[in-house]
């Protein structure tokens, strides 16, 4: 198989993260887009076929492992939202300073609990192009806010100087990411996600594994996008699923972080769950990419 894309390192807040750059197919200046995956996933894991995908129809893409996962260094298996926002701000960094030709547009990408990032860091990072977030995790419930400004200043100013090893912090695990019996509980219940899990990670050179340890620092405001939507300036895709079975993933939570967005905006609706668009190929796959 003929490889398609150059391996690639960046530094975020001084640990070294590794993925994949593809060029884009055509002309000389090109968007670009900047992808990772949702909870635990490794980019080889169904997200590199959108990648090639996007570099086909002329997009550079930038895809990358979260800190401890997969290729990156850091601590093994953790996930920390303002981390891994933050990874996403160092890599729109390193790609606007990488040395080949772009045409100064930058998307990002992110499904599931990266679905959520992009609609974080998307209202944090000053001309981003666009946000495209499939299937993503805004919530199990709403949250109420006094003052979105006021919380909202607080959000970006702990994002871009908050020193995040000074809080407390929220934590679940190490658990299993999945399990087929929830006597040995997991983080993520459903079958279908233990069915995904099995198919994409047990692949070869995958490097995922079945243990996480999620780590929420307990900052005085939340990281969500039911608190940033309101100040998304960018054209913004959300795609959900009709019948996804991620509890945070609630759709009426989806629902109303959209209608928070006052940028150009489209939300639609596919057919199937969660999971169902990251098979590779699969009908729902086709149908996602398409509207993408």
């Amino acid at each position: 198989m003929i490889k398609t894309y150059e391996d690639i390192e960046f530094f975020s807040d001084g640990i070294l993260l590794r993925g994949r750059f593809y060029s884009g197919l055509g002309s000389s200046l090109l968007p670009s887009i900047i992808m990772a995956h949702g909870t635990s996933a490794t980019i080889t894991m169904g997200i590199n076929h959108y990648a090639k995908k996007f570099q086909e129809k002329g997009f550079n893409v930038l895809l990358y492992d979260h800190e401890g996962i997969g290729l990156s260094d850091g601590k093994p298996q953790l996930m920390n939202p303002w981390t891994q926002g933050r990874g996403y701000k160092n890599a729109y960094n390193y790609l606007k300073n990488k040395n080949y030709l772009h045409n100064n547009k930058f998307l990002l990408w992110g499904e599931s609990f990266s679905g959520m990032l992009v609609l974080v860091v998307g209202a944090l990072i000053k001309n981003v192009s666009g946000i495209i977030s499939v299937t993503p995790s805004c919530g199990a419930e709403q949250i109420k806010f006094k003052n979105k400004l006021e919380d909202f200043n607080k959000l970006k100013d702990i994002f871009f100087n908050g020193k995040l090893d000074a809080y407390s912090n929220e934590v679940i695990g190490p658990i299993a990411v999945v399990s087929n019996n929830q006597e040995k509980p997991s983080l993520l219940v459903p079958k279908e996600a233990y069915d995904w899990f099995m198919a994409l990670g047990k692949s070869k050179n995958s490097k995922w594994k079945n243990i996480i340890t999620r780590v929420v620092p307990r900052t005085e405001v939340p990281f969500t996008p039911q608190l940033t939507a309101s100040f998304i300036n960018s054209p913004t895709l959300i795609i959900t699923g009709k019948n996804d079975e991620i509890i945070q993933a609630n759709l009426k939570v989806q629902k109303e972080v959209y209608k928070d967005i006052p940028s150009e905006k489209k939300l639609i609706e596919i057919n199937g769950g969660h999971f169902g668009c990251l098979y590779p190929e699969s009908s729902c796959f086709q149908e996602n990419i398409n509207f993408q």
